[in-house]
């Protein structure tokens, strides 16, 4: 019986996760044409393709959707048994504070390896929309990290990577014809909001307030749903919305992590980890697929 390699298997289960070559190739910081060749090599260890290609794109085959689920539980294992042993000395509590937007998407995958990675370090994510009370939680001293969204110019942290805030609607639902103007938007606080009344009552265009949330998914929700118009980064487009470029331009942002001043040693890791993390600076999975790879080859 032929051994499964590790390197291998992370390679699948990001592409798998993804279903997209370029995206797992820029996590894996490896060219595409690196991961289709372990991909084939992981294909032939299994004697049957993982991966297939149709009209819309790429998908698992059975196998492929079997070894998924396998392939992830080995790796969390195998990923917890190597951190006790390398990081079983580097414990305490870390208290990090971010976006809901980065909490749902980008930042899990980094999460999920960080308490794999430190298992004895006590991970507590608080998650919410107003970056400015997020700051002054870190500045008291309950917070250790905090990753946020600021206008460009903003003073302080150290920037990750820039975006760009764009209108977005339903593409069944054309609301920019209403008057006043409906909007999807995060409690008061928010970049996202302040940014969008601050552009509407620059040229008197009127608005209201047809939809507060304090989650991500209940702005998009609303927005999808046809009741008002949103704001999000560009880069957090996704299907079934669309951007509206009718009403007025909206800042350009800057992902910002902010560190306290004394930190123990779990909450400094998390920090370098963010910090050099791919996939967050991607901010986006919606690269466009390869076709290096060829299933059952």
């Amino acid at each position: 019986m032929r051994d499964l390699p590790i390197p291998l298997l992370r390679t699948f289960v990001l592409v798998a996760d993804t279903l997209n070559l370029s995206a797992a190739a820029a996590r894996l910081h490896r060219a595409p044409s690196t991961v289709s060749m372990q991909l084939n090599r992981l294909e032939a260890l299994i004697g049957s393709p993982l991966l297939e290609r149709g009209q819309y794109g790429v998908r698992l085959t059975p196998t492929g959707e079997a070894l998924k689920t396998s392939a992830h539980q080995l790796l969390n294992l195998h990923d917890r048994i190597l951190g006790a042993f390398q990081n079983g000395d580097i414990g305490g509590q870390v208290r990090f504070g971010t976006h809901d937007q980065y909490a749902t998407r980008t930042l899990v995958p980094l999460l999920e390896a960080f308490v794999l990675s430190y298992p004895e370090a006590c991970l507590e994510v608080v998650s919410d929309h107003r970056p400015q009370h997020l700051i002054q939680q870190l500045e008291d001293g309950k917070l250790d990290l905090a990753l946020v969204e600021l206008p460009l110019n903003a003073e302080g942290g150290v920037h990750l990577f820039g975006d760009e805030l764009v209108w977005v609607r339903a593409e069944a639902h054309s609301v920019i014809q209403r008057d006043p103007l409906p909007l999807a938007m995060f409690a008061d606080g928010c970049v996202h909001r302040a940014a969008a009344i601050g552009a509407l009552n620059k040229i008197n265009r009127g608005y209201r307030i047809a939809f507060t949330s304090q989650s991500r998914a209940g702005v998009l929700a609303a927005v999808k749903a046809g009741i008002g118009v949103g704001v999000i980064p560009r880069s957090t487009l996704e299907p079934g919305l669309v951007i509206e470029n009718q009403l007025p331009r909206l800042p350009k942002t800057h992902t910002t992590l902010f560190v306290a001043e004394e930190v123990n040693e779990a909450s400094a890791r998390l920090a370098q980890t963010i910090q050099a993390s791919s996939q967050l600076k991607a901010g986006s999975d919606e690269a466009p697929m390869d076709v290096g790879f060829t299933p059952g080859r």
